[in-house]
């Protein structure tokens, strides 16, 4: 066998190996980086402010049809466990203007805090977001838990949430 394929037998073999040990051992999950929501009432909401809660991060825009399909599965899911330690951050995308966002929050009831990301610090914190809508599960350690670029999963994030609320009346 001459020496350069040896070299592209190894070098395979080698991308392959690797790829079995991703399989097998997959990479940590990714802490997100600290970060500060510019919220739609003026305040600013920080990741280590929410820390020992599980926390959903929500990008999404108004234009975005999966976003608004999924909103009802959201509204309900932070009114029934915001009062036992779970927490939801809707981020807007860059490109959506604030005063569109206002008008569908206000329009739609929209319960929890809802960031603008005009300059794209916080979709740039979270990998730059391709694709909407897209959700970070952050859990109470500050973990990252799932990360998902499509409509979510309700029951998956339920049963994944669930696993560190409070007990009612706790």
């Amino acid at each position: 066998m001459k020496k350069s394929t040896k070299l592209l037998v190894i070098l395979a073999a080698g991308a392959v190996l690797a790829g079995l040990a991703t399989l097998l051992f997959p990479p940590a999950p990714r802490v997100p980086p600290e970060t500060e929501f510019l919220l739609l009432d003026g305040k600013k909401l920080t990741l280590a402010s929410l820390r020992g809660r599980p926390v959903l991060v929500n990008f999404w825009a108004t234009t975005c049809a999966p976003c608004v399909e999924e909103l009802p599965d959201l509204i309900r899911l932070y009114r029934e466990w915001q009062p036992r330690g779970f927490e939801l951050v809707a981020v807007a995308m860059p490109y959506d203007p604030p005063i569109r966002v206002q008008e569908f929050v206000k329009q739609h009831a929209i319960p929890y805090p809802v960031a603008l990301d005009v300059q794209g610090k916080v979709t740039s914190a979270f990998g730059g977001v391709p694709y909407i809508p897209a959700a970070f599960l952050i859990g109470p350690n500050g973990i990252t838990e799932l990360n998902t670029t499509s409509r979510l999963d309700i029951d998956k994030v339920r049963r994944m949430i669930s696993r560190h609320l409070k007990e009612p009346g706790s």
